[in-house]
């Protein structure tokens, strides 16, 4: 197989992990609706970072409220993510890392940046 055909077949694996991860977030995650775009940047940042340090069985933060305000959403998300999609087990650390990267870029798109919700950008809100 050509080196072509196996980053094709990488990235679409890929793409499809993180339509399914993105499927479980917007299903099950209320994190996701702060009324407010830096608020939404900020949780997406914090919950998915702290997820992506879970699961790759990394020191987790939890000195501040915040701190541990993200790590129970996190928990929860890295307990579901490992529990519905198996191949979880079958990754690296350095892949499971990249794979979070993108589900956050992804995420944060769908939730901010792409989002028709005109009140994200109210500055008075």
């Amino acid at each position: 197989m050509s080196d072509e055909k196996v980053n094709m077949q990488i990235q679409s694996t890929q793409s499809a992990r993180i339509m399914q991860m993105e499927d479980y977030i917007m299903k099950h995650c209320l994190w996701q609706f702060h009324s407010r775009s830096w608020d939404r940047e900020r949780q997406n940042e914090g919950v998915l970072s702290k997820t992506k340090q879970l699961l790759c069985d990394e020191e987790v933060a939890k000195e501040t409220p915040e701190d541990r305000c993200y790590w129970v959403d996190a928990l929860s998300l890295a307990e579901a993510f490992r529990a519905r999609f198996a191949w979880f087990a079958e990754m690296d650390k350095e892949s499971i890392k990249v794979l979070i990267e993108k589900l956050k870029e992804r995420i944060d798109y769908v939730t901010i940046s792409g989002s028709l919700n005109k009140e994200l950008t109210v500055a008075r809100y």
